[in-house]
């Protein structure tokens, strides 16, 4: 019997490959895995892909040929790519016959369906809209709903170590991080619980989950001292959590990142879903825990944080993003 074709776009990021090798070992479907390098092939492969192909969300031309025969699609792409997402759903429009099910990785308080927020609460700026990065979100899972097609997002906290990663030097060097963060509290998701969450919609299928908006998050919140002391436990060596403010923060990162931040400052992150539970019938994945052990592509979470990182000082990442239309 021949299998369904899924196909992993951004296979070659944190959730993708490890989504990649959750879908290889269930064994449901022929796992089809994106690159944009050549040089990642042997990696998608190692992890369990069946087939690897050229994809470009800037390159409407390498659309068709990793599209060919696809019934299933995992949809996920980094902030600045968001024009070429909103494109690429206009291309997906064509294909209702044969794409039956697109699973959207988003974030948290994209829309108000899943959660309610006030400016005046959940930011520190007085007059402040929602963050653009949120805005942007929606935007995304938007065009993929203007589609027709049978959607399911799962909207995701922040990446446990996703906030670390602009540090990585003075953790590994020096034992300590920095960012405006302090004693609030947010429910840090691990990447691999994300990737756990797509892997059995998918498999499940649009029968249980079409139209339906997961929000994934870690089993408690956390203080930035929580986090290091974490951090330091799985190192074996001290960690200090050094704080910053929100003035400094956007001078590194620019005012469109600093602005999603104080959502995290202010407390709109700090609750915990039951939605991976009530997905996979176990608690999301400690912090501690992710760093120590493998998940299903090989990794621990300590080895996945020395990896790539789209956030550097001294560098606004989204500064052309902020001029895209929705």
């Amino acid at each position: 019997m021949t299998k369904a074709i899924v196909l992993v776009t951004s296979a070659t990021g944190r959730i993708g490959k490890e989504l990649v090798a959750r879908l290889s070992q269930a064994g449901k479907f022929t796992v089809r895995a994106c690159y944009h390098t050549e040089s990642k092939i042997a990696d998608l492969k190692a992890v369990g892909a069946d087939e690897t192909v050229f994809f470009d969300l800037n390159d409407a031309t390498s659309w068709d040929t990793a599209l060919n025969g696809v019934s299933a699609i995992y949809s996920a792409s980094l902030d600045p790519m968001l024009e070429g997402h909103l494109n690429f759903c206009k291309e997906l429009a064509n294909r209702t016959d044969t794409i039956k099910h697109v699973v959207r990785v988003s974030c948290m308080g994209a829309d108000t369906n899943t959660a309610s927020y006030q400016a005046d609460q959940h930011s520190s700026r007085e007059g402040a809209s929602i963050p653009l990065m949120l805005q942007h979100y929606w935007w995304g899972e938007k065009a993929l709903i203007d589609t027709g097609l049978n959607l399911t997002v799962l909207r995701n906290n922040f990446f446990m170590n996703h906030l670390l990663k602009t540090d990585c030097d003075n953790i590994a060097q020096e034992g300590w991080f920095s960012n405006p963060l302090g004693k609030a509290r947010n429910s840090f998701v691990a990447t691999r619980d994300i990737a756990e969450a797509a892997a059995i919609v998918l498999s499940e299928g649009p029968e249980y989950h079409a139209n339906k908006f997961y929000d994934i998050t870690g089993p408690q919140s956390q203080t930035m001292a929580e986090i290091a002391a974490d951090l330091g436990r799985a190192m074996n060596k001290t960690i200090e959590y050094r704080a910053q403010s929100m003035v400094d923060f956007e001078n590194d990162f620019g005012a469109t990142r600093a602005e999603f931040f104080e959502y995290l400052v202010n407390g709109f992150y700090c609750r915990c879903s039951p939605d991976f539970y009530n997905l996979s019938g176990h608690k999301p994945t400690a912090y501690y825990d992710y760093l120590t052990t493998r998940g299903a592509s090989g990794e621990t979470g300590l080895e996945e944080l020395w990896q790539g990182n789209l956030w550097k000082k001294g560098q606004d990442a989204m500064k052309e993003a902020t001029a895209v239309k929705s």
